[in-house]
């Protein structure tokens, strides 16, 4: 069967549930300590004392999450990587060829394991560095604002902090960047982390079975809605270890004569290019809907185009933008110092929830998916 990073997405949702649960936590830990004493006149100065209490729950938290999540990773990467070597397995095994191989126990490639979780933990590394500044400074930020709004008459001192919390939770805790460049909050920056090395562990494995059988081309699906950089790849022909750039080479067909002495039957394939260059313009990101499987000369056709009338690409990004909103309202809700705020924030919530499912409702090919209206969902 085809393989995609899509294989393995289920396998990042119990780490996003961590980050979830940490998040909410760092939320209600600075909404404690700037409401504790707020009514005291000498709440500047208790709050300022107080800074290394928080510092010290903030560490314990991201403490916590960094055991937790490692540990879940480790996990994910050695069952993404299973199911991509499975899924070469069944598909080789469909085809007809390979068929010691689908009789074979496919183990995981240590190795290959152990690299993908070096590479997890080198990118989410400065991430629990990050949080204790974060917050910390945030709360500091805080104080600050909150005494200068006082001072100035214009807001009570609840007022003002939640204001000022309302802000820093619609952005949630960020500061974190990736390699393009682009900015995340931390949960959301640790759920692409994982979901982007769980999907290269499930196409690793499936590269790695092929590999081992001899093959060396794969096909791209043609899959519904995609994006600009997918779009260039679509269908086309890659060559797992080769040349880059546009070429058409020569090689066996797959199904040959059997009589004896009968000529090898060649045919001419177009390859796209090199998998490696098609996955370094974007082919196989976060959220991409394209899925691979081998290419067999010959044999394997190009696949049919799915048409996608009354949606598009840009549709599917106003769901994203739709999900963004109630993602934000949730981290406002949690960092409500009273319940009057906590009510006004459940509102928006379920304002945007609404809008939501009516943005799904009118395009058939949308499929509303709760998990990523979560705090933790990435982008």
């Amino acid at each position: 069967m085809p393989v995609s990073p899509a294989l393995a997405e289920d396998l990042a949702a119990s780490v996003r549930e961590l980050y979830e649960d940490a998040e909410y936590a760092l939320l209600d830990h600075l909404a404690r300590a700037l409401a504790e004493d707020i009514d005291s006149p000498r709440w500047a100065e208790l709050k300022l004392a107080a800074v290394g209490n928080l510092r010290e729950a903030v560490e314990r938290v991201a403490e916590a999450l960094r055991q937790d999540a490692d540990g879940r990773v480790a996990e994910a990467l050695i069952e993404a990587y299973g199911r991509g070597r499975q899924a070469a397995v069944a598909e080789l095994g469909a085809l007809d060829i390979g068929r010691e191989l689908a009789a074979r126990r496919a183990l995981p490639n240590a190795a290959a394991v152990d690299r993908l979780a070096a590479s997890y933990a080198q990118d989410t590394r400065p991430l629990y560095v990050r949080i204790t500044r974060v917050v910390v400074d945030a709360y500091r930020s805080i104080i600050s604002r909150v005494s200068a709004s006082t001072l100035l008459g214009g807001l009570t001192r609840r007022q003002a902090s939640q204001r000022a919390l309302d802000q820093f939770a619609a952005r949630g805790i960020t500061g974190f960047v990736d390699k393009a460049g682009r900015a995340w909050d931390m949960a959301s920056y640790a759920e692409m982390a994982v979901r982007s090395i769980t999907g290269r562990a499930a196409i690793e494995g499936h590269l790695d079975v092929l590999t081992d059988m001899g093959v060396q081309l794969v096909i791209v699906s043609d899959a519904p809605l995609n994006c600009p950089l997918c779009e260039p790849w679509e269908g086309e022909t890659l060559v797992i270890n080769g040349q880059s750039g546009p070429h058409t080479i020569r090689t066996d067909h797959t199904i040959q004569p059997t009589r004896l002495r009968a000529p090898t039957r060649t045919v001419a394939v177009h390859v796209a290019g090199s998998l490696v260059e098609a996955r370094a313009a974007g082919l196989f990101h976060c959220n991409c809907r394209h899925s691979l499987s081998a290419y067999l000369p010959g044999v394997t056709t190009r696949p049919p185009h799915h048409a996608t009338p009354g949606t598009t690409y840009e549709d599917t990004q106003r769901q994203r933008q739709i999900e963004r909103r109630i993602r934000e309202w949730k981290r406002r809700q949690a960092a409500a110092v009273d319940e009057q705020a906590r009510r006004a924030a459940g509102a928006k919530v379920r304002e945007w929830q609404k809008a939501a499912r009516e943005h799904v409702a009118a395009h058939e090919h949308l499929r509303r998916k709760p998990a990523r209206e979560q705090i933790g969902a990435a982008r």
